[in-house]
């Protein structure tokens, strides 16, 4: 079945408030499929690296089998139709996988290894519709400037690392602590517009 022109919307399998604010940025309409609140809970989209699992690995795995859930849920529910898009957004620092911090002290962990240093975050993007999966991939180099143990201490007491890959959000306060950004803003934030609508349009998806 091809999408509804008329009314065309897909959904999102994503919790992601900052997902949900890009999409509607760029007039993008969608409905939301929810997953557990803890993702590692969730068999389907467990999130835990597999040993040895490389960052880009990983990250593409992780997104895709979030769009194959999604859809399988759709067709389970017997929803429209439509276009499930996901999502997985990593950090990779010295080759390793830096995902959302387990507690504050983590956080403030992450935060000192992100100081002053380049990292590349990583985002897969994932859409499955009538038995089609394809993905796309963003890669990102953020450099931190400098951060003194009070500025971390600060920053984690906001809260705002709390949901975040590398615990850290650069649509928020932490946009001070970035001294340089070579790729997508919008991919550091969780979903890369240019990429996300490129996919969707090989799905005949209007934009």
């Amino acid at each position: 079945m091809p999408i509804n022109l008329r009314n065309p919307r897909i959904f999102l399998a994503s919790r992601s408030p900052r997902r949900r604010e890009l999409l509607t940025q760029v007039g993008i309409h969608f409905d939301t499929i929810v997953f557990r609140d803890h993702p590692r809970e969730d068999v389907e989209v467990d999130e835990t690296p597999f040993a040895g699992e490389v960052p880009l690995d990983y990250v593409q795995r992780v997104a895709r089998a979030k769009a194959e859930y999604g859809w399988r849920v759709v067709t389970l529910r017997k929803l429209r139709l439509q276009p499930v898009l996901a999502a997985d957004t990593t950090l990779e620092f010295d080759g390793q996988i830096i995902g959302k911090p387990t507690d504050a002290e983590d956080a403030r962990a992450i935060l000192r290894r992100l100081s002053g240093n380049t990292h590349r975050v990583l985002t897969a993007v994932t859409v499955a519709f009538e038995g089609r999966v394809e993905s796309t991939l963003s890669i990102s180099e953020v450099r931190f400037c400098p951060l003194d143990e009070a500025t971390i201490r600060a920053y984690v007491a906001t809260g705002e690392p709390m949901d975040k890959a590398g615990a850290y959000g650069i649509q928020g306060h932490a946009a001070l602590f970035v001294q340089n950004l070579v790729g997508s803003y919008t991919g550091v934030m969780g979903l890369p517009l240019y990429e996300t609508g490129d996919l969707l349009q090989r799905f005949g998806f209007p934009l």
